[in-house]
């Protein structure tokens, strides 16, 4: 089980176009126990450059509690669900925390199969 020293657990972060893909997102990577956990934060506005022009639009940030050894796996099930030519996935390395929440996040991704 991860310590609040051990960067076993990650955040993914990830945008969406809108509520509805946002949900179903969150709830397919929670009940594949890809996420132990996700945030859906509405209303952020993003400014880009995509296929050489700066496009500006309103999305939904997904905030994704993981662990590394199933961060491969819910990257590409992002990828395979996702409306985007190119989804966002961004992992960061939790390097601290409450340990019995790293735990939790730990037991809820295990892959009991």
């Amino acid at each position: 089980m991860p310590t609040p020293t051990d960067p076993r657990v990650r955040l993914v972060l990830s945008t969406c176009p809108d509520a509805p893909t946002a949900e179903a997102l969150a709830a397919a990577l929670v009940d594949e126990r890809l996420a132990a956990c996700v945030n859906v934060l509405p209303g952020i506005r993003s400014i880009y450059r995509w296929q050489g022009a700066v496009e500006r639009g309103e999305e939904i940030l997904l905030l994704i509690k993981t662990t590394a050894d199933r961060q491969d796996a819910l990257v590409a099930r992002l990828a395979t669900l996702h409306p985007y030519e190119l989804p966002e996935a961004l992992a960061v390395e939790a390097v601290g925390g409450l340990a019995a929440y790293l735990d939790w996040v730990a037991e809820q991704t295990r892959d009991d199969e």
